[in-house]
């Protein structure tokens, strides 16, 4: 099955100019706004949350403005707002601009899809508002820097990737407690994280041993061959992405492997190390 990664990656390069800058930012500062304004009058709230049902008669801004609906949990709030805007623009700083709106759109795809789909294939008439898509960003912040510390409640330090850790266990706890079909909305929120990292994922699960070593030299001596054959003169170990391909792509090659390993910008931080 073909990296669906790939096609992202391909779209992007081709779109550089996709999305909108700093998009985490306004969604933070329109869920700060309506959390204010919720304090002051919660049926306001009402109107934000994805409904089909309404969405059918009429009010299709519900379409988007479940994505800027507040979390209802006082004032402890606008800690989740500060995670929101860090992760996010960390992402997108990582990414770029045109990765990470493909990344919540997405997302926001599936989103209404799933809704939609409950309603007209179950009947169910539920509200969704964003919270487990959100959420679902630690999984991504956690996989591309998992070792990075953060201060959690700003004074207790924990890495990246037990805070994913914990997040994955409240997902979890949701699926089991909620009703059908309300518990399969944060496995719908984590499809985009899915979406992005299969390829990593499939690459770093365990194998059986091999009785086989492999022949570092062979294999660098396959690749400057095949190298010759197909005209490019840096290929990425990870993505598979060359020069030829992507001509203004950066590559790099990795000190901590064993052997002769190039690997495009995006990937030369985030790869499994080659061990003889």
């Amino acid at each position: 099955m073909k990296d669906p990664m790939r096609l992202i990656d391909r779209f992007c390069y081709r779109h550089p100019n996709f999305g909108i800058p700093n998009l985490m930012r306004y969604l933070t500062i329109a869920n700060v706004v309506f959390w204010i304004l919720g304090t002051a009058n919660s049926v306001l709230l009402s109107y934000l949350s994805f409904d089909a049902a309404l969405i059918l008669r009429g009010q299709v801004w519900r379409l988007v403005t479940f994505m800027v609906y507040p979390p209802s949990m006082g004032m402890l709030a606008f800690l989740v707002f500060y995670f929101y805007y860090w992760m996010g623009s960390t992402l997108e700083q990582y990414w770029g601009t045109a990765q990470f709106n493909v990344y919540l759109l997405i997302g926001w795809f599936i989103t209404v899809v799933y809704g939609f789909l409950v309603y007209f294939l179950g009947g169910y008439r539920i509200r969704i508002d964003a919270q487990y898509l959100y959420l679902s960003m630690f999984f991504s912040y956690a996989a591309l820097f998992p070792n990075q510390q953060v201060l959690l409640f700003f004074f207790i330090p924990i890495r990246m990737k037990y805070m994913a850790l914990i997040d994955a266990v409240y997902f979890i706890l949701a699926v089991v407690s909620n009703p059908f079909p309300f518990n399969l909305l944060p496995i719908v929120a984590v499809l985009n994280f899915v979406i992005f990292f299969s390829g990593t994922l499939m690459r770093n699960l365990p194998r059986k041993p091999s009785a086989s070593t492999v022949n570092f030299r062979k294999a660098s001596r396959q690749i400057r061959q095949e190298q010759r054959q197909q005209l490019y003169h840096h290929k990425c170990a990870v993505c598979g992405r060359t020069d030829t391909e992507y001509p203004g792509l950066e590559f790099r090659y990795c000190s901590r492997c064993a052997g002769y390993h190039c690997f495009c910008i995006d990937h030369i931080n985030n790869h499994i190390h080659f061990t003889e």
